[in-house]
């Protein structure tokens, strides 16, 4: 049980480190978006006691650009997160959000939380959640391995990968389907390589042929690799 344990710890640890590209192009693309509305702000007036001078940005520009903020911030961190609070409580004390310094403030917020994210400082629940059932389900091919049953070990890891798989096309708005097409979609998208693609295509015909009694085609060394191949792959990409 305490190397199960450390097992699943290491896997876990990894999965961390994972951050998900949409996001993080989400997250530049808001910050450029920031960028643009500000400077095409507009001259307002200067305080007459302080000498300050105050600029206006686009009203409904802004807005929409706080609404998409707004709603990575929920998405991403929650709305119990201090990058989510604080941006609101920013954004709603100017409730025509005309000033700059508004948008800037909102800015540096949003700014603050993608590097937070990009430096993989926060956890992914759903990814958490998924590592840690991948990793259970990886645990029990290791046992059968261990036992010399490596025809169930084998068709074992192949659930693992099929659901690796979905997981990934949830991730990308990729339809589910068969594994081979799910596999060539998620290459094609950008979530590995090539070569990547092939391994895969190689286990999934190894799980195939554990499954439909072809015992003699593979052996226990072939198992225990693809079960590591597998177990990696989770840990990169989940």
């Amino acid at each position: 049980m305490p190397q199960r344990k450390k097992r699943s710890e290491k896997l876990l640890t990894v999965s961390h480190m994972k951050t998900d590209k949409l996001v993080e192009q989400r997250l530049n693309e808001l910050e450029q978006k920031a960028a643009d509305i500000l400077a095409k702000k507009v001259y307002s007036f200067t305080s007459d006691r302080g000498g300050e001078v105050y600029y206006k940005v686009d009203t409904p520009s802004f807005k929409a650009w706080a609404a998409s903020a707004l709603n990575i911030l929920q998405r991403v961190f929650g709305e119990n997160s201090i990058h989510y609070r604080h941006f609101e409580e920013v954004f709603k004390e100017n409730k025509e959000s005309r000033w700059s310094s508004t948008l800037e403030e909102c800015k540096a917020i949003l700014q603050v939380a993608a590097e937070d994210y990009k430096g993989g400082y926060l956890f992914n629940t759903r990814g958490l959640i998924q590592a840690e059932a991948f990793s259970n389900i990886l645990e029990q091919a290791n046992e059968l391995l261990a036992s010399g049953y490596k025809d169930p070990a084998c068709v074992v890891v192949g659930v693992a990968l099929e659901n690796t798989l979905k997981e990934l096309c949830i991730r990308h708005n990729i339809a589910q389907g068969k594994l081979d097409k799910m596999n060539a979609d998620l290459a094609k998208a950008g979530e590995y390589n090539m070569g990547m693609q092939k391994q895969i295509t190689a286990w999934a015909d190894r799980r195939n042929k554990a499954a439909h009694g072809d015992w003699n085609t593979y052996t226990t060394d072939d198992v225990n690799d693809m079960l590591h191949g597998v177990t990696r792959l989770i840990a990169e990409h989940i």
